[in-house]
């Protein structure tokens, strides 16, 4: 079945509407105006059929949700508790009354992500640049000229040592083997968690020698119990064994995998983590997937954002994220001229004109300004980092890792035509309490005449 109706406008007897409650000239008010909302539900059509069950949610509201949760930083649980305490919420996600129970489960959200998948994401993203340039905080040309650079999302995993992948491989293990009936001889239930916690002591107190002894030691006891649960597989059914090959392939690296080897599992429940240097002090190396992010180069609007798995070099990133550009923002074409740093050297794209940091030949004044202005990339980063979600991501696997930093980048581009709308209202307020000024000081024959 097709998405549940939209409520009908006309007014009920005993309930007043919300635009009768609220206060019109809010901003998030504005904001749901300028959005294409009838887009968004034209590419959502296609994910919120089903064929049989009750009719799926209004589109509005799911595509509402993940743009709310990702202007304010919110989770699951935090964005669906809001929305029932937020009028304004409810009326930008579509709301005729105010409601007073739960609009979806938070579960539920991540149902819909994987509907809506990483096409209805990027409609989302394109929605957000049509609705900035609506709105005034873009202008048409100004997707032409764009900085380009990359940065790291950081995957919600602990940070991996092997003492702690060790044991976390035999305790998924035990669990799997009691789940499925599996007898084993020792599962080292009291010994391991103490061996791993004495290597950090070990580690801490720079005893590297007798840390090392243990991490064997512990290694030793998780390949028995490795062991052990694959001699017994042929006797489970084949839907359980599956499950359990695939854990025991991972633990399996983990027990073979040593400080300089490539491709190593930093998490037993994400295999799709990277380790990625950026060359920072304060963190030389971060666990998550490469992202290229292209900003206008005047208003540092998110144009363009893509998670880049297998950590690649920067400069074999930059054609597909000006190809993606050129989609979101409606050309077709990407964008002419691309301002990036030394890491994209070697990387010419036909059709765009490039600069780099430091480049010198045939550089006029105003391309020099341009190059300079590279850097305003750093703090939009930055902004998606602490303001957005863009810092710690909680989805799983590389589809996850690509949803969520496209709903980065539109979170980033909505919280920037929010401040412009509250830095218009503040204007329009300061520009009227001007002219009442004005006009009570004029001498009273001087006044305009009422009625």
């Amino acid at each position: 079945m097709g998405p549940k109706p939209s409520q009908p406008q006309t007014a009920e007897l005993f309930r007043p509407r919300l635009d009768e409650q609220i206060n019109m000239k809010h901003p998030l008010v504005k904001l749901a105006a300028l959005i294409d909302w009838a887009e968004i539900e034209r590419t959502f059509a296609v994910s919120f059929t089903s064929g049989r069950g009750r009719p799926a949610l209004a589109p509005r509201l799911v595509a509402g949700l993940l743009y709310l949760q990702h202007t304010f930083d919110a989770s699951d649980e935090a964005v669906v508790n809001t929305w029932v305490e937020n009028p304004y919420w409810q009326f930008f996600c579509g709301e005729t009354y105010l409601q007073t129970e739960l609009p979806i489960d938070p579960s539920s959200l991540t149902r819909w992500r994987k509907r809506v998948g990483e096409e209805g994401v990027e409609t989302l993203l394109a929605a957000s640049i049509d609705a900035a340039r609506r709105g005034g905080v873009i202008h048409k040309a100004s997707t032409q000229q764009v900085i380009v650079d990359t940065t790291v999302m950081p995957k919600a995993i602990a940070h991996p040592t092997d003492s702690r992948l060790l044991d976390k491989s035999r305790q998924h293990l035990v669990k799997a083997a009691e789940d499925n009936g599996l007898r084993l001889r020792q599962n080292y239930n009291r010994v391991a968690p103490r061996l791993a916690a004495q290597i950090g002591r070990y580690a801490h107190a720079k005893q590297f020698k007798r840390m090392r002894k243990a991490v064997r030691t512990l290694r030793t006891r998780v390949g028995r119990v490795h062991r052990e649960v694959q001699r017994q597989l042929h006797v489970l059914p084949e839907a359980a064994k599956a499950k359990i090959q695939d854990l025991l392939q991972r633990t399996g690296r983990i027990l073979t995998q040593r400080t300089k080897d490539k491709n190593k599992l930093y998490a037993l429940h994400a295999p799709e983590v990277e380790c990625i240097s950026k060359g920072k002090a304060r963190t030389p190396y971060e666990f998550g997937v490469k992202v290229s992010i292209a900003t206008t180069l005047k208003e540092g609007l998110v144009v363009g954002m893509r998670s880049m798995p297998g950590n690649p070099y920067d400069g074999h990133t930059l054609g597909e994220t000006l190809e993606q550009v050129g989609i979101l923002t409606g050309t077709d074409r990407p964008p002419a001229t691309a301002i990036v740093d030394k890491a994209y050297r070697g990387v010419e794209i036909e059709g765009v004109r490039i600069l780099r940091s430091g480049q010198r030949r045939g550089v006029t004044r105003t391309l020099k300004a341009m190059i300079k202005r590279r850097s305003a990339i750093e703090p939009a980063i930055g902004h998606m980092k602490m303001d957005g979600r863009l810092g710690r991501n909680p989805l799983k696997g590389a589809l996850g890792d690509a949803l969520h930093a496209v709903m980065c980048g539109a979170g980033h581009n909505l919280r920037m035509i929010l401040a412009a709308l509250r830095l218009y209202c503040a204007r329009f307020g300061l520009s009227m309490q001007a002219v009442i000024a004005a006009l009570l000081a004029a001498p009273v024959e001087n006044r305009p005449a009422c009625g």
